[in-house]
């Protein structure tokens, strides 16, 4: 994960979120709106400076989010980053003292959803995935044909996550100058290929799925999958049914950083767990975005050349 999406991320997730999620509620009563006290049976941890920060009221240790994930979890700076990023959606209760500002209610995902307009050829979501992102235009059209993508505001695409009767309940958010979740949506899969198929290849971003899809050609026996870059209950469910499918064969497609290491994990362990097939694939870049682009400066890909639709 780069620099900049860690900041991102740190600034979209507060401390509360973590400690609400682990069971920690707050001690109103002795609580002030500079330093809020979280309490958990004898655990106690105050959240400071506009919940971006906290310490333990009962030792030495202090830090922001992701060292409070790694600190109640105890595990690594990586592993705290899927847990934080598990929680972007996560809306924690507020303190009685802050009043809900007042402001006109959001519409609801399916509204919000389909007042958006499909992508067209030549429409800034479309211009952002084929110049900025290399997407061939015939994978940007099957996604487009499917109902998956949206037109986001200034050029943004939204990529659609569905719950397992093919609501909307999400959408990934990707633009030039921003990365981010559908406020009040909640993370399941984005899914693009064939819904039975039973090789199903899991990666970190809708984009990354469009670009695997086109790097293998959109291959007639695989599902490529999205989990948005988190891993909430939701999206662990919705990967648990597809391995516990006859003959499923789970492909860890994340990308080839610490993260994706540990998200790949995870994925082996599921399959262990359903007793189906499980295999690891690795972009030689970073991630499928930037393999896909690498390859089409050297020409590896037959539909991406010039035709007289491109």
């Amino acid at each position: 994960m780069e620099k900049k999406d860690i900041e991102e991320l740190r600034d979209r997730v507060g401390c509360s979120a973590v400690l609400e999620r682990q069971g920690f509620a707050v001690d109103r009563k002795e609580s002030t709106r500079r330093a809020v006290k979280y309490r958990r049976d004898d655990d106690i941890i105050i959240v400071i400076h506009d919940d971006k920060g906290w310490f333990d009221a009962r030792s030495d240790a202090k830090g922001d989010v992701f060292d409070l994930a790694g600190y109640l979890h105890d595990i690594g700076f990586a592993d705290a980053l899927v847990v934080v990023g598990g929680l972007v959606s996560f809306q924690p209760a507020a303190p009685a003292w802050i009043k809900p500002a007042r402001c006109q209610p959001l519409a609801s995902i399916a509204d919000r959803w389909v007042h958006r307009k499909r992508p067209w050829r030549g429409s800034a979501t479309w211009t952002y995935l084929q110049q900025c992102r290399a997407l061939p235009w015939q994978v940007i059209s099957a996604a487009i044909e499917i109902d998956l993508l949206r037109e986001g505001p200034c050029g943004s695409m939204w990529a659609k996550h569905v719950d397992e009767t093919g609501t909307v309940i999400g959408w990934e958010e990707r633009g030039p100058d921003w990365r981010g979740f559908s406020k009040g949506g909640a993370k399941t899969l984005f899914r693009f290929g064939i819904v039975e198929a039973l090789r199903i290849c899991v990666t970190e971003a809708a984009i990354d799925a469009l670009s695997l899809a086109a790097i293998e050609q959109t291959r007639t026996d695989t599902l490529y999958v999205s989990t948005g870059g988190g891993w909430s209950p939701t999206t662990a469910q919705a990967l648990q049914t597809l391995a516990s499918g006859e003959g499923a064969w789970l492909v860890a497609a994340t990308d080839n950083n610490a993260q994706g290491e540990v998200f790949a994990d995870r994925l082996r362990q599921m399959a262990d767990r359903a007793g189906c097939d499980f295999s690891r694939l690795r972009p030689q870049s970073e991630d499928w975005n930037e393999e896909l682009k690498e390859r089409r400066e050297k020409g590896e890909l037959p539909h991406a050349r010039p035709t007289h639709q491109g």
